[in-house]
């Protein structure tokens, strides 16, 4: 996929990624460089998105174990690394 920079550096994020991303008018994204040169682009959640996550009281769920919390950032960190390498 590709898209064109207006004169004004801007360019239109193809609705397939957006759909994607889960993306609608007024949200943020957010850019990371690695070192190889290439680039990714993540939505930006609000900190409200967090809220009630680790709460005991998340409908009668316990909270997770720092174990489970681990396993989470794991597959966070494998499913970040593949939306980048994936053509």
């Amino acid at each position: 996929m590709e898209s064109t920079l207006t004169e004004k550096g801007q360019a239109t994020i193809p609705k397939v990624v957006r759909d994607r991303l889960k993306l609608k008018h007024g949200d943020k994204v957010k850019f990371f460089f690695h070192p190889d040169g290439s680039v990714v682009i993540l939505p930006k959640l609000p900190a409200t998105a967090l809220r009630g996550m680790l709460s005991s009281k998340r409908k009668g769920k316990k909270a997770p174990t720092i174990e489970e919390m681990d396993a989470a950032v794991a597959e966070g960190v494998v499913n970040r690394y593949l939306r980048a390498v994936e053509p």
